[in-house]
């Protein structure tokens, strides 16, 4: 009777713990993103100044989840606004022996006052995480 009663008890926790473990999984996948999406920041301005002499960081931003808002998965995002002398073609030259420039989920523009916005979107490490829906 006491195998019983401690299979009863063990049948009956068991939702509960695989909703915990389900839970510490997607707790984990979103700090990792989140840490891949500050490493992806912090080396992309770092390459810009290793690159780029005369840069002039303006803004940084960088943001984790669902960002182009298609489909349920998590992006890593950077963008830094800088300025310098150097023209839009010079940039992507110095900067394409890090990244690939395809229009999409790399590219340098110019803003409108005259500075230039890099943009990187990658896929996240846990890019099927609850963060992503």
């Amino acid at each position: 009777m006491k195998w019983l009663k401690r299979f009863g008890v063990a049948f009956l926790l068991l939702p509960i713990m695989l909703v915990i473990i389900w839970g510490s999984y997607e707790i984990f996948g979103m700090c990792i993103n989140h840490i891949a999406t500050k490493e992806q920041t912090d080396t992309l301005q770092t390459n810009l100044e290793n690159e780029i002499s005369d840069i002039e960081i303006i803004s940084v931003y960088s943001e984790t989840g669902n960002t182009q808002g298609t489909g349920n998965h998590v992006d890593c995002l950077s963008s830094i606004t800088f300025s310098t002398e150097m023209q839009e073609s010079e940039i992507e030259d110095c900067m394409s022996k890090y990244y690939v420039f395809d229009e999409w989920g790399c590219y340098v523009k110019k803003t409108q006052d005259g500075n230039y916005l890099i943009y990187i979107n990658t896929s996240a490490p846990f890019s099927d995480n609850i963060e992503g829906h």
